[in-house]
């Protein structure tokens, strides 16, 4: 499994909007620039995330991208799966698979516990929570 560069893109234009108001709009030139990320790719990665509803865009002058929902309420394994899909750590484990050795495969079981401790730890922590923990550890720095 390896997170792509569009999903670190994600997140980190999720957590761009996580710094400003809730309901309030940022342009996606601000984000690009802010974030260092390629305006054309990041506007491939915004309809990505408006698509898995995580983010909605206004067209205009005082257009932009902002979220849907309070940054305490997205988590990483919700974007993840808006850019990469359902998180499966082996094709034995994606939706649908159909293999004849899942009731007596061992390594299908080992990497399912694996793959729900990863969904878990995903799961856990918000993007308002990731924000916390950066004003956290600028105020611990000297």
């Amino acid at each position: 499994m390896k997170i792509t560069r569009q999903t670190e893109y994600a997140i980190r234009t999720l957590l761009e909007l996580s710094r400003i108001p809730f309901g309030e709009l940022l342009q996606t030139r601000v984000i690009a620039e802010k974030q260092g990320i390629p305006e054309v790719f990041l506007k491939k990665t915004v309809q990505l995330l408006a698509r898995a509803g995580l983010i909605h865009t206004k067209r205009g002058a005082h257009g932009g991208v902002g979220l849907v929902r309070p940054s305490s309420e997205i988590v990483l394994a919700d974007v993840i799966s808006a850019v990469e899909g359902p998180l499966a750590i082996n094709v034995c484990l994606e939706e649908g698979s159909e293999c004849p050795n899942k009731g007596s495969c061992q390594v299908h079981r080992i990497l399912g516990r694996l793959q729900q401790m990863i969904l878990e730890e995903l799961s856990s922590k918000s993007l308002a929570d990731i924000i916390e923990m950066e004003r956290a550890n600028k105020a611990n720095s000297p």
